[in-house]
């Protein structure tokens, strides 16, 4: 019975595999398939508008579906929350990470989960709104996309959850030990790392977003490998919450540069 059941684990293994490598173009080995980890909750996910440009795919830039298959990144990545997931910050990202190298492709592994708090971020953390578990499922699909990449870093944009003034007060502490969890993803102690900032039209409504962003803007400072990015100047689509599609894609352009600077730093 054991061992029937070791087999079906395997193959069903194997068959996941399959899914994950399957529609990758000629020419894609994990050493030139960079992957990027997208995570945290809305602001990731993304709530813009989709226009067409969103829909155009980029031939170096692929993205892990819902279905654990990788297809041409187009908009929307996520799949949170169907009916009001849209533009993030992912696609322009990994747009200007393939403009800076031609000779890698990028494979975008989406995991944020909207509305979701830092607590729901580790293991066996649940989302009520989503019935999700967000971390364990996280570390399912960047460890199945590793298959068939290397795992080259890591967002997070996330913090509106946890800006109550009971919540900030430990913020720090569990995003430090978060970022230690998702590098043992890749084995790596020094795997890049780029967390951004709340946006102004969130923290003016929201003045516990000023001690989130505090912290984001602190974590650099005493985690190596990490960048933060501020969101400032950006603006919001009408929610008070939410990036609109231009801002959310200014802000993917940010998290590469500085994704790149770090990349291009000596651990």
């Amino acid at each position: 019975m054991y061992k029937r059941l070791l087999i079906a684990f395997l193959l069903s293994l194997s068959h996941l595999t399959m899914l994950a490598q399957s529609a990758l173009p000629a020419g894609v080995t994990p050493a030139n398939f960079h992957l990027y980890m997208l995570a945290g909750q809305s602001n990731m996910a993304g709530r813009g508008t989709v226009e067409d440009t969103d829909k155009i795919p980029h031939p170096r830039v692929w993205v892990l579906n819902r279905s654990n298959q990788w297809v041409p990144a187009t908009e929307p990545l996520h799949f949170d929350k169907p009916a009001v997931v849209g533009v993030g910050p992912g696609l322009a990202f990994g747009r200007q990470l393939a403009a800076q190298d031609t000779n890698v492709f990028i494979g975008l592994i989406p995991t944020a989960v909207g509305g979701s708090a830092i607590d729901a971020w580790q293991p066996g953390g649940y989302h009520e709104q989503t019935k999700n578990y967000p971390y364990d499922e996280a570390i399912k699909r960047v460890k199945l996309a590793q298959e068939s990449g290397t795992l080259h870093g890591i967002l997070w944009h996330q913090g509106e959850s946890d800006s109550k003034p009971e919540l900030a007060a430990v913020y720090e502490q569990k995003l430090t030990q978060l970022i230690g969890r998702f590098r043992q993803i890749a084995n790596s102690p020094t795997v890049p790392v780029v967390v951004g900032t709340l946006g102004d039209f969130y923290v003016e409504k929201n003045p516990a977003g000023t001690q989130i962003n505090a912290i984001l803007r602190n974590v650099p400072t005493h985690v190596a490998r990490v960048a933060c990015v501020d969101a400032s100047g950006l603006t919001d689509g009408g929610d008070a919450t939410h990036f609109n599609a231009a801002s959310a894609r200014e802000l993917g352009r940010r998290y590469a540069t500085a994704m790149l600077k770090l990349e291009l730093a000596k651990p």
